[in-house]
């Protein structure tokens, strides 16, 4: 074989590996990765390992400052609250709950009996993640006589405990005679009915209480409740009507109301300059008409998947409305993802990052 034609061969060769080298090159390049580091708020965080929708919903306009909303999302869908049975076993820690928030491109979670009571353990757990909690949860017992001191000591602890967390919400719910831990008790027909004397009690009690975390920096917002003596239309209007106005704020809670019979569209439009929390919880139709069928009570309800996360095709509950009367409102504070469920049967990191990739869509927060 001739030089020439040696060199030739070789010429050959490298014009081959240039070639495979740009190919591999382009290839890479244009790879759509199954997670991509995304701002979310003031942190860089894996914010969706779930493939996007086929159908895109329509983003809102105008929609929220991002500099003014936080979006976090609360710890019921890996443990229960109400029913710390309703778990994996073993169950699951508290360092996977947050760790998994915080992997989801969420800033906050609600305060969860599985975190540390300790402040420096938690907010040292917390500040590992850039996570903040979003609000605790008291439950008042206005309506049940020889309680009320109980009730304001517990109020107290939980504006401490806010402080503590540089945080400014307290969720509070009347539980006098609420039913939604019982076992074998349908919520709807079994739920408390105050007397009139319950109710002067219930909101001068409230009134007392929104003037306290007004004078601590704090703001009260009411929680409806499925169960409890202020859960419809007509609860909930006799509340905002005898309440103070500028220290008793509303939280809305999507599935709740809808739990109960109301539109949440239209209690968001009725009352949302008082709306200062929201809870984004979905739920399952065929769920919720069979637990109104059978008498289910609240916490079987949540085993068989009656609740479940915005950006969910089984839901029932149309978000985008919701939230784009609370944005045309101007709406300050939390948006809380919230969906009661079994880690049994529904895969925490999934559903939270299904509702994280549905409210960026809709939001572009």
């Amino acid at each position: 074989m001739n030089k020439s034609s040696v060199f030739s061969k070789i010429k050959g060769i490298n014009s081959l590996f240039a070639l495979l080298f740009v190919f591999i090159l382009v290839g890479i390049t244009s790879l759509t990765l199954p997670a991509t580091a995304a701002p979310s708020g003031n942190n860089s965080v894996l914010v969706s390992l779930v493939s996007p929708s086929s159908t895109k919903p329509a983003i809102l306009d105008p929609t929220f400052d991002r500099t003014k909303v936080n979006l976090g999302i609360t710890p019921t869908g890996w443990s229960n609250s109400d029913d710390l049975s309703i778990d994996l076993t073993p169950p699951i820690p508290f360092q996977q709950i947050l760790s998994e928030t915080a992997l989801s491109g969420f800033q906050g979670s609600q305060m969860s009996p599985k975190y540390p009571k300790d402040m420096k353990v938690l907010k040292k757990e917390l500040e590992l993640r850039h996570l903040r909690i979003s609000e605790p949860w008291v439950g008042t017992l206005f309506t049940e006589k020889g309680k009320e001191d109980e009730t304001f000591k517990e109020f107290d602890t939980q504006v401490a405990f806010m402080k503590e967390m540089n945080g400014k919400n307290i969720v509070v719910a009347e539980l006098g005679g609420a039913v939604h831990q019982k076992k074998n008790v349908d919520p709807l027909v079994n739920r408390p009915h105050f007397s009139d004397k319950q109710w002067s009690d219930l909101v001068n009690g409230l009134n007392r209480l929104g003037l306290i975390a007004k004078e601590n920096g704090m703001q009260l917002v009411y929680h409806p409740h499925i169960g409890t003596g202020v859960e419809n239309s007509a609860d909930i209007d006799r509340l905002m009507n005898g309440t103070n106005s500028e220290n008793v704020k509303l939280l809305l809670d999507t599935g709740h109301l809808y739990y109960a019979g109301v539109d949440p569209l239209t209690v968001t439009k009725k009352y949302a300059d008082r709306i200062k929390h929201v809870h984004l919880k979905n739920i399952r139709q065929p769920a919720l008409d069979e637990s109104i069928k059978t008498g289910r009570s609240f916490l079987d309800s949540i085993r068989e998947g009656i609740f479940t996360v915005p950006g969910d095709a089984a839901g029932a509950i149309d978000f985008q409305p919701i939230l784009q009367e609370l944005a045309k409102a101007n709406y300050e504070g939390w948006l809380m993802v919230e969906a009661e469920q079994d880690p049994n049967k529904a895969e925490p990191l999934t559903y939270a990052l299904l509702a994280r990739n549905y409210l960026r869509k809709v939001t572009s927060l």
